[in-house]
């Protein structure tokens, strides 16, 4: 089960101390992390309780060789088409999961939209909108930041789009 608290302990990740010191009104949620679960996000959102259209998986994709942050819901895939377009550019893929773990200073499965070491262009699927309140890794597996979708665009200067498609019923799954 899940853990509540409005207070941030001292120190913090570095996305806790990005909201903290500006001041947004978030809320921490902690669980104990499963490794040999298939999806870190959608483990998040079964420790919670809470709808996976509500917690949002962080990925790291190369647009025209930039790195780029895409913010989508755990429910579904992220189309890279869209989040090219998006960004400006053409082509999208990927990222090499080490280069974005040392870009963002975060480890996979961790890796959060805020307080990264290299702040990244973002992207946040349009869906977002929709909640009052989304979920976020909060920069550890096991920890996520609950925020309005809002407050998460301005801190990451994010653009809103339509990045997010609905998952396949067939088992695949990409690695968020």
């Amino acid at each position: 089960m899940a853990k509540k608290s409005r207070k941030q302990q001292p120190g913090g990740t570095p996305a806790t101390v990005a909201l903290t010191t500006a001041g947004v009104p978030f809320t921490v949620h902690s669980y104990d992390h499963d490794p040999s679960h298939p999806s870190y996000g959608e483990e998040a959102a079964e420790a919670m309780g809470v709808s996976p259209d509500r917690v949002f998986k962080t990925l790291v994709a190369d647009v025209d060789g930039a790195l780029t942050v895409a913010v989508v819901p755990v429910a579904g895939r992220l189309d890279l088409k869209a989040l090219a377009s998006a960004a400006g550019g053409k082509r999208a893929a990927m990222a090499d999961p080490a280069l974005a773990e040392r870009t963002t200073g975060y480890v996979r499965g961790g890796i959060s939209p805020l307080g990264q070491r290299k702040r990244l262009p973002t992207v946040v699927d349009e869906s977002a909108t929709l909640h009052d309140t989304i979920c976020v890794s909060a920069g550890r597996r096991g920890l996520e930041v609950e925020l309005a979708p809002k407050d998460l665009t301005d801190l990451t200067s994010a653009t809103l789009a339509p990045i997010g498609r609905v998952q396949p019923l067939d088992g695949v799954r990409d690695f968020g």
